[in-house]
């Protein structure tokens, strides 16, 4: 087949600019061939390279005496102490996005996310244990929203439960910032021996280079490229850049390469995902200080005439890469052929900085492996400092039992079974805590250790406030780990944005970073993973700044897990401050349509000072959860229906209901356990109040009541009665 022309038009198709194209030209000394087009495109999209977020994501703190292994790997690795048989256990997880595939095709665009970040967690040689997801979708009768909903959950749930992981956790969002660009975001975490983690950096020149899994296709090709450009009327003509995903095949390639990798042959392993076998095969090799060597007629294909340039860019999933000890070649062939998948040599590690690519005997591509990766394009872009916003205007009266109504009957608030429902939240037998209320927790198999996942952001909030915004992203999901007894570990983020050519969105994501890396530094809680996911706009539109964290915890022993329901006649405390913040409320964009004044202050270290108050105090705890959306209001109704019974709030006034102020949480307890925690927060400098009781079959907010039977239908139909 003949290479096209390399004309502008097809040289912008493909995401460069000018200016890349140039130093292409002047890195190879000759114009590119339509392969090397291809191979320099997938890697210089911002969904490889970073390229605009690179500068800013170094100021991240990333280490700690918990820390294994940190960015830049497939996903970062945590310490969590010693295993049944005393030998040190490592936690291995990450958080990615698969928004532009799932809005083109949700099911697939879904289900391929959920495969993508399972093999990056066992790519590290982990059993992955746990899942969740975060997903941000458009106006509730907007005419895509219904559609989009129900293929991502159906596509979620069909790969994971398929695969076998339970889905212990997520958050999920409606606002018509994301009419035209949804947002999916997947976690997974897995299980490893600290001892026997696996990286990607290729090691030894003439070492084999060897395809593993499924077979390559025409799905996925350009899929980086695509992830990285805005969308338009254009749309449908991308659907073939979306994968199709196969979950059995994975489970069988999860088991083989754990096996594998248990013989002791295995060097290095990096799973296919963005740009397939070309980002693979080149951060191997840069990790590794080594080239790579490809010959394409050896790669397994399950299309017929498929060119080097399709080949060398499908995102086809299930797929491996490897470098392997030779002499063990034999026996790693045996165990894929026992599990039915392929296995072929298709290169060699080289000295020489290069990345060749040989394709019917002919050099397809021959360019210097390292100006691929680490020497990608970076750019400092420019950037506006966000205005501050302009203060709250007053906010009318309303009975503060119809302003729970419209948050409870808000599918951004309402009860969400329907959608976990679609989940196998307990395969493997170690959750729990499945997903409803505060953070998933599931038991480390053989051991009494648990851990603790959340994933959370409140994307009004980084909008008004980027550095506040990013504060709380993390602060939230800190006391929703502190919420259930857990030790906050590390983090992962995922960070979602529109077009950072823009300066006024390349200010919220830098604005969102240092916020991030503050509170990440404060609170013990390295990021330790990640994504960015940029150019997340429809015809000029952004969505909303959505800077995802999804965080993990420890729980010493499964006693000291905080998960009861409230009990009939206990009290309900609120530990922090509560000054009535509703700038950026639940309350003001469900109840009046309005999203203005600031985002909550974040006093990082009253966050310590109060998580560790709960911590150091759970056995005085019945039931607990933080407070954030909604505020005290919306988190007492959610434990009480929870818990089948009615709650009394003492205060009518809306921001003692309703405010978002941050650093809090909600207690339930009985009398002289009360008592007993209301001395501990005087010793420790820590704000607690009586704010109410559990108990009757009413809620009631002061002197407004509802029967909790009438809130508790409303609060359970909305996802049957809109979807």
């Amino acid at each position: 087949m003949t290479d096209p022309d390399l004309t502008p038009d097809l040289i912008a198709a493909h995401g460069l600019t000018p200016d890349e194209y140039a130093r292409i030209e002047s890195i190879l000394g000759r114009a590119p061939s339509f392969t090397e087009l291809g191979i320099f495109s997938a890697m210089w999209n911002e969904h490889c390279s970073y390229k605009s977020s690179k500068k800013w994501l170094r100021t991240l703190p990333t280490d700690g005496p918990q820390v294994i292994c940190g960015p830049g790997e497939n996903a970062g690795v945590v310490d969590i102490g010693a295993g049944p048989d005393g030998r040190k256990l490592a936690l291995v997880f990450k958080m990615e996005s698969h928004n532009h595939p799932s809005y083109i095709e949700p099911y697939q665009g879904a289900a391929t996310g959920v495969g993508g970040i399972l093999r990056d967690v066992f790519t590290m040689g982990a059993r992955p244990v746990a899942a969740m997801n975060a997903l941000s979708f458009g106006a509730p009768d907007h005419p895509r929203t219904a559609h989009l909903l129900r293929g991502v959950v159906e596509g979620i749930g069909g790969y994971g439960n398929a695969f076998g992981v339970p889905t212990v956790g997520g958050e999920l969002r409606f606002h018509s910032a994301y009419d035209g660009n949804c947002l999916v975001n997947a976690f997974a975490a897995g299980l490893a021996d600290a001892e026997a983690i696996f990286y990607s950096a290729a090691s030894g020149v003439g070492m084999p280079v060897v395809y593993l899994g499924a077979r390559t296709g025409r799905d996925g090709v350009g899929g980086a490229t695509m992830a990285s450009a805005e969308f338009d009327d254009s749309i449908d003509e991308k659907r073939p850049t979306v994968q199709v995903g196969d979950p059995f095949t994975e489970k069988r390639l999860l088991e083989a390469c754990l096996e594998l990798m248990a013989s002791g042959a295995v060097i290095s392993i990096q799973d296919m995902g963005a740009a397939g076998l070309t980002c693979s095969a080149v951060e191997m090799g840069d990790k590794g200080g080594l080239g790579i060597r490809l010959d394409l007629d050896r790669v397994p294909c399950r299309e017929p005439g498929m060119t080097a340039y399709e080949m060398m860019l499908s995102e086809s999933q299930e797929r491996m890469l490897m470098v392997l000890r030779p002499e063990r070649e034999a026996e790693a062939r045996a165990i894929f052929e026992k599990w039915d998948l392929d296995f072929a040599v298709v290169g060699e590690t080289i000295p020489e900085d290069r990345f060749v690519i040989v394709h019917g005997n002919e050099t397809r591509a021959d360019v210097p492996l390292s100006k691929l990766s680490s020497e990608a394009p970076e750019y400092d872009r420019p950037w506006d400092e966000p205005a501050a916003p302009a203060p709250l205007a007053d906010v009318p009266r309303v009975d503060p039992v119809d302003a729970l109504r419209a948050l409870i009957g808000s599918p951004s608030y309402a009860h969400k079974a329907w959608v976990w429902e679609q989940y196998d939240t307990q395969v493997m037998g170690d959750t729990v805590r499945t997903p409803g209320l505060g953070a998933g927790i599931v038991r480390v198999h053989g051991t009494d250790k648990a851990l603790a996942f959340t994933a959370d952001v409140t994307p009004r909030y980084v909008r008004a406030n980027p550095v506040e915004g990013g504060k709380q992203a993390v602060a939230e999901a800190f006391r929703n780990l502190c919420a259930v007894g857990a030790r906050p570990l590390a983090a992962t983020d995922n960070l979602n944005f529109g077009n950072p050519e823009k300066p006024e969105i390349m200010g919220q994501l830098v604005g969102a970073i240092r916020g991030i890396g503050a509170a990440c530094a404060a609170l013990d809680m390295p990021i330790v993973s990640g994504n960015v996911s940029l150019y997340n706009e429809t015809d000029g539109v952004p969505i909303l700044p959505t800077p995802t964290i999804g965080a993990v915890g420890l729980i010493e022993h499964l006693d000291d897990i905080i998960a009861g329901p409230p009990r009939e006649g206990d009290l309900l405390l609120v530990v922090g401050e509560s000054v009535g913040h509703l700038g950026q409320s639940a309350l003001l964009a469900e109840v009046f349509n309005r999203e203005d004044g600031d985002a909550p202050a974040v006093d990082l270290d009253a966050e310590a000072r109060n998580g560790a108050f709960i911590r150091d105090n759970r056995a005085w705890i019945a039931a607990c959860t933080d407070l954030s959306d909604g505020g005290l209001a919306l988190a007492a109704f959610e434990l009480a229906e929870a818990a089948g019974m009615g709650v009394t709030l003492n205060d009518d006034d809306l921001g003692a209901l309703f405010g978002e102020d941050q650093a809090r949480y909600l207690i339930a307890t009985d009398f002289d356990s009360a008592e007993a925690l209301m001395i501990a927060a005087g010793q420790a400098g820590v704000p607690i109040r009586t704010a109410g009781r559990f108990g009757g079959a009413d809620v009631r907010l002061g002197s407004a009541q509802a029967p909790l039977e009438e809130l508790s239908a409303l609060y359970r139909g909305v996802f049957e009665r809109l979807f």
